[in-house]
């Protein structure tokens, strides 16, 4: 009798089981689990648990509150050197320390950071030494851990708080037009920010940008009792354009200085750098045209020209992205990156301008520069050698010039420097691998596992994603597709497609990384019955430069000819159906998306397109005139490209979605489409979001994507 319900109760025990696993195995994901910004988003986000930094040679591991050293990151022998509450007493308001940033040094203190201030800590002594409480209405805080100074702006005005509290205005201006210590350039050529200090931070360089001549362009705040007009300072292709100077501020006599950089103004200035001893500032100066670069010495005291290192023209465009980078040790020499020979590679130079060496070639590019070892032999750098869909890290020998390539496992590898470079934090991940963590022994290649991302979906039933080339419209080139299908997906079956579409400059949409860089939103379209198709096109990035600028003075067209390509691919397929393909894209993907219906309107059923760029005249200068040229120059491209003179083809399904303060794609976009459909008898979909900028936003992001899902369910059968 014992027997007997023993054997019921292991009976019931495995159907309880047995149901549990089915029902987590059959379960289906919601956007608030798959979109950034929903309430259970980081539930299901692939994220480690420990994070890890260099301090010295010293590996750093910040494990919930607690900071943890190890002397030999090898073999992981931790000690406890202090936690987060040992900080927090000495912030002002109370609050708790949200990040820690271990410098490089040894010798340096820990930088720490709370909502409304940031200091620093002294290790050893176990003491803090000095904290900055932000002051109201700052932002772009800057700060300088050589000199413990902080820069930051109030409105367009630029200041300085040294660590003994004292705050210096650098400038006063009244204008609103003139704008102190911001991004310039609208964030184009690399630019991040508009301050940057010296090696010791007794200097501050810093751009000065004059926008008075510039057309104010109104967005409109509806939120308000009655709306409000904000004008913001837009160039439109062709139209003039804002000027930049570079001043630099000494705070030993409190002085600031110009550089000398005469005529033409109609120009930019990019990739700031210091010299290693403090007296020169590099700049790059590119023409407005974009096709000729001038690398700049200047005397960072008098602010006079020393010296034009060297000169880079192209027929196309010219687009410089990095600062000098000086070699460890030395104050003669420094690395360029350019892609002059067709892909992104570094150079060695003296300051004298003369090219010493190239120091990498081939048929790929250096996407990053990790670091150097401390004495300044060795570089080590990320390329896509030997595949675009890879990122590996390489050694580089500045003397002999041999490579060695230290990372073996086919994946994305992001490396970070310990100071000595005797050490590297590979944070790895592959199409089947979340994430996982390396300390590695660059000397004998010797790898020790730090941590590893659980896969978040193990317990279910997901979707599945391939990866693949086909042939461009070139019938040359490869590109690289991703294919994402439904869990119990039956090729005996006739499916609905999603294209999923970017397209342009400055991305890569298809990588070996977790689930070959498959989004939340790609994921619940396959989960509800759909196959999801994303490839890159030429004219995207880290091909090459003949990849990326075939699309030269007629955006869209190249690109387009490509996705159809894509559609061909589909099309040979026995379970896609032909009736049912529909494509999605936001930005650049939004006017591919517009684009490719009104190209092929015979072809897609159901479009919906993001922040649509409609006619490249009115985006902005610096992005616009690369690749297009200005209207004036290029009046037949414009034409060739603008989406208002085809609102006569639209024949399926199209939503535009956009936000009403958008300030990148303005919204004059889509509502000049939407006029020209009206004039052509055509009649697409709109949705706005309100007070929105170029995107959606925090949970309003998984409305977005509800929205958009609909509209796809409604019009694909």
């Amino acid at each position: 009798m014992i027997k007997i319900k023993s054997l019921t109760l292991s009976i019931l025990v495995f159907f309880f089981a047995f149901s549990n696993c089915l029902a987590q195995q059959t379960r289906w994901f919601t956007l608030e689990e798959l979109i950034p910004g929903g309430v259970d988003f980081y539930t299901f986000y692939p994220r480690h648990t420990t994070q890890y930094q260099w301090h010295g040679d010293q590996l750093v591991q910040l494990r919930n509150d607690s900071v943890w050293i190890s002397d030999n990151p090898m073999k992981q022998t931790e000690k406890v050197v202090f936690t987060f509450s040992d900080i927090e007493d000495i912030i002002a308001n109370g609050e708790d320390i949200y990040h820690l940033q271990f410098p490089l040094s040894a010798d340096s203190p820990v930088q720490f950071f709370s909502r409304s201030g940031s200091g620093f800590y002294d290790i050893k002594k176990k003491q803090p030494l000095s904290f900055f409480t932000y002051p109201d209405k700052s932002e772009n805080h800057d700060i300088s851990v050589e000199s413990q100074s902080l820069a930051y702006n109030i409105s367009n005005n630029l200041y300085i708080l040294d660590k003994n509290g004292k705050t210096t205005a650098i400038s006063s201006e009244e204008n609103k037009g003139i704008v102190y210590g911001q991004a310039v350039h609208r964030n184009e050529f690399g630019i991040t920010k508009g301050t940057f200090w010296s090696p010791t931070g007794n200097k501050l360089a810093f751009y000065r940008m004059d926008e008075t001549m510039v057309t104010d362009y109104p967005l409109v705040d509806t939120s308000t009792r009655i709306a409000e007009v904000r004008n913001i300072k837009y160039p439109m292709a062709g139209m003039t354009s804002h000027e930049v100077t570079v001043g630099i501020y000494d705070i030993s006599t409190g002085k600031t200085i110009y550089l000398q950089a005469g005529d033409p103004k109609d120009r930019y200035f990019t990739n700031i750098g210091w010299s290693p001893n403090e007296k020169h500032l590099f700049l790059a100066e590119l023409n407005r045209d974009q096709n000729q670069m001038k690398l700049l010495m200047f005397n960072a005291t008098t602010g006079e020209l020393e010296k034009l290192l060297f000169e880079e023209q192209h027929p196309k465009y010219v687009e410089p992205e990095n600062p000098v980078l000086f070699v460890p040790k030395r104050t003669d020499q420094f690395i360029w990156q350019s892609k002059r020979d067709g892909h992104n590679h570094l150079y060695l130079y003296d300051v004298s301008g003369k090219l010493l060496k190239q120091l990498t070639s081939g048929n790929w590019d250096v996407t990053e520069v990790i670091g150097f070892d401390e004495k300044g032999n060795n570089l080590f750098f990320a390329s896509t050698n030997p595949t675009p869909m890879d990122r590996h890290i390489y050694k580089l020998n500045l003397k002999n010039g041999k490579s060695t390539k230290l990372t073996t496992v086919s994946g994305i590898h992001n490396g970070t420097m310990s100071q000595s470079g005797k050490y590297l934090l590979d944070r790895f991940s592959s199409h089947n691998n979340p994430g996982m963590m390396y300390c590695l022994n660059t000397n004998n290649n010797k790898l020790t596992e730090l941590t590893s991302i659980k896969n978040p979906y193990s317990d279910y039933l997901v979707p599945t994603v391939n990866s693949g080339t086909i042939k461009a419209a070139d019938s040359i080139t490869d590109l690289h597709y991703r294919f994402v299908k439904p869990a119990d997906f039956d090729p005996a079956k006739k499916y609905p497609v999603v294209i999923y579409v970017y397209g342009g400059p400055h991305s890569q949409m298809v990588q070996n990384s977790w689930r070959y860089g498959s989004g939340g939103w790609e994921f619940y379209m396959a989960q509800k019955g759909y196959l999801v198709f994303v490839m890159d096109n030429r004219g995207t990035s880290n091909r090459g430069l003949d990849f990326e600028n075939v699309t030269f003075r007629k955006l869209g067209i190249e690109e387009s000819l490509d996705q159809m390509e894509g559609v061909k691919f589909l099309r040979s397929l026995p379970y896609v159906d032909h009736n049912r393909l529909g494509i999605h894209g936001w930005s650049y993907g939004g006017f591919m998306t517009i684009n490719m219906l009104l190209r092929y309107p015979d072809v897609f059923k159901v479009g919906v397109a993001g922040g649509p760029v409609i006619d490249w005249k009115y985006y902005e200068v610096m992005y616009g005139e690369r690749y297009m040229d200005t209207p004036q120059q290029n009046a037949s491209g414009y034409e060739e490209t603008s989406l208002l003179n085809k609102a006569d083809k639209l024949k399926g399904r199209l939503l535009i979605i956009h936000g009403d303060n958008d300030p990148t794609v303005v919204w004059q976009n889509s509502i000049q489409f939407l006029d020209a459909c009206i004039a052509a008898g055509t009649h697409p979909d709109y949705f706005i979001y309100p007070g929105h900028g170029h995107n959606m936003i925090g949970h309003d992001r998984v409305h977005l994507h509800e929205h958009i899902t609909r509209y796809f369910d409604d019009f694909m059968e």
